[in-house]
């Protein structure tokens, strides 16, 4: 089980060589300037006072090798905190899309996409920010440290003022970042789910306008939109009360060192030398403690955020892991036993090997549940589905995906041309894979035929010619077993046909099952079962059962 912790401590760890230069580095730059208002008094008590111009200039000299020192140790060390927090941010980036796109999923459960873009960006980037705050938090503590040794030289009091009032500060400064790290956690929640509601909406527009549900939807928006900004608000006014209650006690903390820094002064227990150091040093107090407050800002929205990243790491699978193995070649015999699972209730189907078989049900969740099951996406609660008598659910999902290719009636292009979705990394795109989906159309009718660059999820295209790509990507792959999901709803019904007679003829002899209401499909379909209530009511062939079922008559015809 991953949590928050564990994510904060990779983070780190993965780069801590980054993280050490960049601390020394940064400790460096604390420390010089530490020692600024130090050189200065030394310059007021031998330079000034002897009225030496060697030795002014000697400790100007000294005066600007500090300088140079701390301003070439902030600009590398700067850049190393940035290295390693922009890595660190990929790391966990990388890490969470590989748990999403995991063959056994399980991430995706209970979220939406939007939520889990979310994860992988922002907190992403709130994590991999704890490698650039943390080597200047070890920066400031280093020039406390400094300073508290310089003023214990001058005065034991002054000295110990520092060392024992810094520990009681630093405490109350985790105190007060309590409230803004549980704020944060609540405003990376809400601002997730709303992203996650707007690209959901965004992808069903045309679905939303279709059924004038475009008012509905705009309340849905505008309420989690609202919800959203009240969190945001709320981590503000928490970011605000943080930043504001630890300027106050660090300024109350530097006034009570320069007051018994000045009576000192007053007493002629310290030179002029030595308080205009510590004055100096007063004032430079406010740095660390402001990178103080920084800091722990930051590290309270890590928190939050590497909570949420673990979360999605540490989702439990969809389905198991398997050690069980399928025939290769494997011979595409499907057999359903009793399978319940979602819609579906004690399905017993039976798909013998190179039959094209058309299912048909009026209920989309079972189709869905269906494909689940085929694609090992999800096991069924009850029952075993069997390929060439092998029972998917021992079988690693990755190695079931070899064999049962499952194309799902929303399947996504990618950027690229043409011939590299249809290709999907193969070395050539298989003969008659074109002509069978009618992708050579949409080829002839582009600039630069199977050339042409598509852009993202396949946008430049319509929706048809979005659907036969997809369909050739599909077949490309000559699975022994194929899925097709409603492949053809938004061709013509010529297109249609000629695609379900090329399609036929493509997977002449190899296990093909369309799920699909088009009679187009239907007609070249070896059998057809239909399914009421999640299980088979009906088996034949589509003339058959065109005239014998009204049921079927409804969902194919009407």
């Amino acid at each position: 089980m991953t949590t928050g912790r564990d994510v904060l401590r990779s983070a780190v760890a993965g780069q801590r060589k980054s993280v050490l230069a960049a601390s020394v580095l940064a400790a460096g730059h604390q420390a010089g300037e530490a020692l600024v208002p130090v050189v200065i008094g030394v310059v007021l008590d031998r330079a000034v006072a002897d009225s030496s111009a060697l030795t002014l200039l000697s400790w100007l000299a000294a005066l600007a090798v500090v300088f140079l020192v701390l301003s070439s140790s902030y600009r590398f060390g700067a850049r190393a905190a940035e290295r390693a927090s922009e890595r660190a941010a990929h790391e966990i980036r990388l890490a969470v899309s590989r748990r999403v796109l995991h063959p056994r999923g399980g991430a995706e459960n209970g979220s939406l996409a939007g939520e889990l873009v979310s994860v992988g960006t922002s907190d992403a980037r709130r994590v991999g920010m704890i490698n650039a705050v943390l080597p200047f938090g070890i920066a400031a503590l280093a020039g406390l440290i400094v300073s508290a040794v310089v003023l214990l030289r001058m005065s034991v009091p002054l000295g110990l003022l520092v060392l024992l009032g810094t520990p009681p500060l630093l405490f109350l400064a985790h105190l007060i970042g309590k409230p803004l790290e549980k704020r944060s956690e609540l405003e990376q929640e809400r601002a997730a789910h709303a992203s996650g509601v707007a690209a959901d909406l965004v992808s069903g527009l045309r679905v939303l306008k279709g059924i004038g549900a475009e008012p509905a939807a705009t309340a849905r928006y505008r309420r989690t939109s609202r919800n959203s900004l009240q969190a945001t608000i709320r981590a503000a006014r928490a970011q605000a009360w943080h930043n504001g209650a630890l300027l106050a006690l660090t300024g109350i903390f530097i006034a009570i060192v320069a007051l018994v820094g000045g009576s000192l002064a007053a007493h002629g227990e310290i030179s002029v030398g030595d308080l205009v150091a510590a004055v100096g040093l007063a004032q430079f107090l406010q740095t660390p403690f402001t990178i103080f407050a920084w800091v722990n800002g930051q590290l309270a929205q890590g928190r939050a955020s590497a909570s949420r990243v673990a979360a999605v790491l540490s989702a439990p699978p969809a389905v198991p892991d398997g050690t069980g193995a399928l025939p290769a070649p494997a011979r595409g015999h499907v057999t359903f036993s009793s399978v319940s699972h979602g819609k579906l209730r004690e399905l017993g189907l039976t798909v013998p090997p190179g039959e094209l078989l058309g299912v048909v049900t009026a209920d989309p969740a079972a189709a869905t549940d269906l494909l689940d099951c085929l694609g090992r996406f999800a096991d069924p609660r009850a029952g075993t589905v069997h390929v060439d008598t092998v029972d998917l659910s021992t079988v690693d999902p990755d190695r079931v995906r070899d064999v049962v290719l499952v194309a799902a009636h929303d399947t996504d292009l990618f950027e690229g041309t043409v011939e590299d979705n249809v290709r999907g990394g193969m070395p050539a795109v298989p003969d008659g894979v074109l002509t069978a989906s009618a992708a050579d159309e949409v080829a002839a009718n582009l600039p630069s035929g199977t050339a042409t660059t598509v852009t993202e999820r396949g946008r430049s295209l319509s929706g048809g010619q979005r659907q036969r790509v997809a369909l050739a990507r599909a077949l490309a792959t000559e699975a022994p077993i194929l899925v097709l999901h409603d492949p053809t709803t938004a061709v013509d019904t010529v297109t249609e046909a000629r695609i379900a007679t090329g399609v036929a003829e493509l997977r002449r002899n190899r296990t093909t099952i369309v799920v699909t209401t088009s009679p187009a499909l239907l007609a070249v379909a070896d059998r057809v079962v239909l399914l009421e209530d999640g299980r088979v009511t009906a088996d034949g062939s589509h003339a058959e059962l065109v005239r014998a079922e009204a049921a079927y008559r409804a969902a194919v015809l009407l």
